[in-house]
């Protein structure tokens, strides 16, 4: 017989959490943010934001004391993009957005000056700043890269060598201005590099952003876009080479904010090796003002021997019914088999038949850099990494 007896407090659902009272975030934009570190709990990896990252083997970066001081960086002049050091307090900085989490709340804390990149004009141009061996000692850094109204450039953020560093890098892009933003991480095998990189888009403006993780022990570099303006326009691009051992992790997040954008986000990984890890977190969220969004998201991992792991989670939130599209993708498998018979039918060794599917596969988000030279060096690099599968 069907009980009426009220529920008691020992019930599921009517007894208080160990924890205290659990308030779940209803929303990806209502996230806790802070430029303070002390406003962030310890880390302990069952955050939400940290549950797939190895956070033991960066403890020094979310709770301990960074070296803010400025690192030398080298650049090549080009005409049309600058570079200067500006104080903590300049009004360039925190436009873009601030921190969700401790490590990138760390390393806002602990900066002393940031690297301002300037860019301006409307024509073409490449620029390329690089650090290299910062050593050991962990670190802080802070990044603004502002793009003039109608300008056009191509920046290149390169890391190679030793590092333990976090950072934030922000991205102001004008309205009109078309700007391409390549994050390049070829660091030493026992590095590791935390980044927040926060984007605000503004009218009829387009951002390229290019995440390429080829090196280091841990890499963590986390976008957030915000299409503030109408007609703002995002193609997030990702390309990733997960070796033995090693973990590479990027947590995407754009925001519609305005009538008519767009935002394109497509990251693809190879894994090799034992231990070898991927983390692709990829949340759009479609605001109640966003009528006329287009949007589409995609990750895609190829696995290559056993003992790997890829973590792929899309999300896509909408909050108005008025859009012109949205959808979201994931895929994880191994060679297909056919394209390799293919190859081999035609007198290629399977080795060789195996670069060549995997080239293929990965070069799709280096060919769209838009740089001749860096592309080449880059499928160079590739070519290098899959000498070992």
């Amino acid at each position: 017989m069907q009980s009426t007896a009220m529920p008691t407090a020992e019930q599921h659902g009517f007894r208080p959490h160990s924890d205290g009272p659990v308030v779940p975030v209803q929303t990806r934009s209502e996230r806790f943010r802070s430029t303070d570190v002390a406003a962030f709990e310890a880390v302990t990896g069952r955050e939400h934001e940290w549950k797939y990252s190895p956070v033991a083997a960066f403890a020094d970066l979310t709770s301990g004391e960074l070296d803010g001081s400025r690192a030398e960086v080298e650049s090549t002049p080009v005409d049309g993009v600058t570079h200067s050091w500006i104080p903590r307090d300049d009004a360039r900085i925190g436009r873009a957005g601030i921190p969700e989490e401790r490590a990138s709340a760390n390393a806002w804390s602990g900066f002393e000056k940031a690297l301002l990149i300037e860019v301006a004009g409307e024509e073409a141009k490449t620029a390329t700043v690089t650090r290299s061996g910062l050593g050991a000692t962990p670190r802080a850094a802070h990044t603004v890269i502002e793009a003039a109204p109608n300008s056009r450039g191509l920046v290149v953020l390169r890391g190679t060598g030793d590092a333990r560093l976090s950072e934030n890098v922000e991205i102001v892009v004008g309205e009109g201005a078309n700007l391409t933003v390549v994050s390049l991480q070829e660091w030493s095998d026992e590095s590791v590099h935390l980044a927040s990189h926060f984007a605000r888009i503004g009218r009829d403006a387009k951002l390229k952003h290019i995440v390429v993780s080829l090196g280091g022990k841990v890499v963590r570099v986390n976008p957030s876009t915000h299409l503030a303006e109408q007609g703002g326009d995002i193609e997030a691009l990702g390309m990733y080479f997960s070796d033995a051992g090693q973990h590479l992790e990027q947590q995407v997040f754009v925001h519609h904010d305005a009538p008519h954008t767009r935002s394109r986000v497509t990251y693809k990984g190879a894994l090799q090796g034992e231990g070898a890890r991927s983390v692709w977190i990829g949340d759009v969220l479609i605001g109640n003002a966003a009528t006329g969004t287009d949007s589409y998201e995609q990750n895609r991992n190829l696995v290559l021997t056993d003992g790997t792991r890829a973590d792929s989670v899309p999300n896509l939130e909408i909050e108005t019914g008025d859009i012109e599209g949205a959808g979201h993708a994931s895929a994880t498998g191994r060679f297909d088999d056919e394209q390799l018979f293919y190859l081999q039918a035609r007198g290629i060794p399977e080795d060789e038949a195996r670069r060549l599917v995997v080239r293929g596969f990965l070069t799709e988000i280096v060919q769209q850099i838009g740089d001749a030279e860096l592309e080449e060096r880059l499928t160079l690099a590739l070519e290098a990494e899959l000498q070992g599968s």
